[in-house]
């Protein structure tokens, strides 16, 4: 028996065998069967031949012979003089071979022995990017790869992997970043709509650097609401309108999305307030719609959130009894541990919410803070008789206020929740809510109770601050709501501005009419363009028709001519808004608008455009937690770069699977990162091995 018979752990590959020997004519298998010399003669009279002639075939290169092995093609000298150690050195270090002779996995020892082959050729380049993408999707430290319990994984799992050093894995990172930038840059370049910018500002409590993110959203070719992180850019203090202005130019001319850009919705400081104008004055007006006369778009959640902070502000030390009475009972485990037994076992409660105590500049804590104390109401009048500590017990008075501020605040926190979703509905749907918020505060004015009458005389003068006139995004997008049009705009205008509401009602409707117009404008602009004035050239065919018209101008008439003709049709907005409401109870905006494009072909890219407008900045702000775990504690010396490619790179993997970063797929826990103090990724200061 040869030594290939006797050793399973040796394979041959006779696929690799037959494709040499179709390369070259001249070719001379020793891979099987009939051992032959070089003249093609049997050998059974000659030595036994070597075990390297099992995985190399002589082949005769440019005149010289060759071993050429079956396994990788790599060639050696072939003479006979040359000897096979050479050869059999190689047949151990071939990563081919070692990967073709690998033991398979198996579920007995008994099995360990036998031998698979791989049909795919294991790529050490694509392996080190799908770890890449892995760290970036699931927010891994970057040395992660160079964990021992990870590296003893890729010993077993794949020994042709190798050792991966953190510098390897960060020039990977950096591959993938531009690849998927390239991606989301072809995806912004093939939609024809406009797009709307969202940004705000981030201090890194770590590292103490301003970061600002900067998301777009836009209504894809498939009528599908989509957002993107463009930039999160390290911008240098101090965080001027200026410095702002600047960044956010240069993020808008290197996407080439300043020429669509049809709002930009940012929080409520002074500082983005002074931006506007100067970045206005960066571009020509007519990159804008109705010349940036809708740019600047308020965040609502933080109008919101300035509202109801403002009449909680009025209510003074009346909630104050509660506070102190949740404080005293979530201060130790001991209290806690009384709490629940009084609940679950002697009040049969099902103790399903726990006591939180309020951080008093955050309102909707507040508001949870006293939707909780209030089903615990009974058990607080027990534990005055089980703790002769506890002295903090709200009268009924406290806990009637307690409920009646609750009760108030529900539809606000309700509403905050659907202002800061990070799945946003379309723009259509948040009129009616601006509005119900401003009638709900009207009639707290006729509350009996002081405290309540207070409250809705703060929060209306903030309302009046921000939202006197509500913006005319949100206003034609509910025009733009086949459900709605201008009747919605007549039922709420009435209630809220009295004997003014005509002249309110009349600005958006003008408002509608000047966008219309300048759409309108661009379209026929567009066609003329498209055609090439074709019809003309063909009626001054001859000589003598050129030289009379060639004497007026035929343009300024064409163009009065179509004007002539469109006074006497109506437009497509006003047959749009005289047509009778078809629509069905799982109504889709978007489907409605992608169907009847053909019907309304001005009027949906007016949708298009606006429908896609986000009235908060939650979409950017939600970056700044996926940023914050990124630059934890153990982590506060990635380099400005480095955190742009990650923050950048996850958003744009996980929006193409899921459309979002789904929460349970990011691993955030200290178990993780807790082990490294990663001042790691820098600068490369030092090589690593591999």
């Amino acid at each position: 028996m040869s030594d290939f018979d006797s050793d399973p752990a040796v394979q041959l590959n006779p696929q690799a065998s037959s494709n040499v020997n179709a390369e070259n004519p001249q070719t001379h298998s020793i891979s099987g069967g009939t051992k032959r010399d070089s003249e093609g003669q049997p050998r059974s009279s000659l030595r036994q031949a070597s075990r390297a002639w099992d995985h190399f075939t002589r082949r005769t290169i440019n005149g010289e012979m060759k071993a050429v092995c079956n396994h990788c093609g790599k060639g050696f000298a072939g003479q006979q003089s040359s000897g096979t150690s050479h050869l059999l050195n190689h047949i151990d270090r071939c990563p081919k071979q070692i990967q073709e002779s690998a033991p398979a996995p198996t579920s007995s020892p008994s099995q360990a022995s036998k031998v698979y082959k791989k049909k795919d050729v294991f790529d050490k380049a694509l392996a080190r990017q799908k770890i890449a993408r892995m760290i970036i999707m699931h927010e891994l430290p970057l040395r992660f790869v160079e964990y021992e319990g990870f590296r003893d994984l890729m010993s077993f799992v794949q020994p042709l992997l190798g050792k991966i050093c953190r510098n390897t894995v960060k020039r990977e990172v950096f591959k993938l970043f531009d690849f998927e930038k390239a991606k989301t840059m072809a995806l912004l370049e093939d939609i024809t709509s406009k797009v709307s910018i969202t940004t705000d500002m981030w201090t890194s409590s770590n590292q103490k650097k301003g970061y600002m993110v900067v998301t777009v959203h836009f209504i894809d070719n498939s009528w599908t609401l989509r957002n993107r992180i463009l930039r999160f850019i390290y911008v240098p203090s101090p965080h001027t309108a200026e410095a702002l202005s600047n960044e956010l130019a240069k993020c808008l001319l290197d996407w080439n999305v300043d020429r669509r850009l049809s709002t930009i919705t940012i929080d409520n400081c002074s500082t983005n307030d002074a931006m506007i104008p100067l970045l206005l004055a960066k571009f020509p007006p007519s990159s804008f719609l109705l010349n940036g006369k809708l740019l600047h778009v308020r965040c609502c959640a933080h109008i919101l959130n300035l509202i109801v902070k403002d009449g909680l502000d009025a209510i003074g030390d009346g909630i104050e009894k509660v506070r102190n009475n949740v404080n005293y009972w979530t201060s130790s485990p001991k209290r806690i541990e009384l709490f629940e037994d009084t609940a679950n076992r002697q009040l049969k409660l099902n103790c399903s919410k726990s006591l939180v105590l309020d951080c008093k500049t955050r309102w909707n804590s507040t508001y949870l803070m006293l939707e909780v104390a209030l089903i615990y109401k009974d058990v607080f009048t027990r534990l005055k008789h089980r703790d002769n500590q506890y002295k903090h017990l709200p009268t009924e008075v406290e806990w009637e206020l307690a409920r009646v501020v609750c009760e108030r605040l529900k539809p606000f926190y309700t509403m905050t929740e659907m202002f800061s979703g990070t799945k946003y509905p379309t723009a259509n749907l948040f009129f009616p809510i601006i509005c119900e918020i401003r009638l709900s505060l009207n009639a707290w004015l006729n509350s009996s109770c002081d405290v309540i009458k207070n409250m809705a005389k703060s929060m209306l003068e903030k309302f009046g601050k921000y939202w006197d006139e509500i913006h005319g995004v949100m206003a034609v997008a509910v025009v733009l709501d086949p459900r709605y049009k201008m009747v919605l705009v007549d039922y709420f205008f009435p209630q809220i501005y009295g004997s003014d509401a005509s002249t309110h009602i009349d600005r958006i409707r003008t408002l509608c009419s000047d966008l219309y117009s300048e759409y309108k404008k661009k379209s026929v602009v567009g066609s003329n363009l498209a055609e090439g004035f074709g019809e003309s050239s063909v009626v001054c065919n001859s000589n003598s028709s050129s030289v009379v018209m060639g004497m007026w101008d035929v343009q300024k008439f064409n163009a009065f001519k179509s004007q002539h003709i469109r006074k006497r049709v109506k437009s497509e907005l006003d047959t749009y808004l005289e047509e009778e409401d078809k629509t069905t109870p799982d109504f889709d905006i978007l489907m409605w608008w992608k169907v009847n494009r053909s019907r309304y072909p001005i009027l949906s890219e007016i949708a298009r455009d606006l429908l896609a407008v986000p009235v908060s900045t939650v979409a950017s702000e939600y970056a700044f937690s996926a940023g914050g775990r990124c630059l934890s504690p153990h982590r506060s010396r990635l380099h400005p770069s480095t955190v742009e490619a990650l923050m950048c790179t996850q958003n744009w993997i996980w929006a193409q699977l899921k459309g979002e970063i789904p929460k349970d797929k990011v691993m955030n826990g200290e178990e993780i990162n807790g082990e490294v103090t990663d001042n790691d990724d820098e600068e490369e200061t030092q090589p690593c091995s591999e």
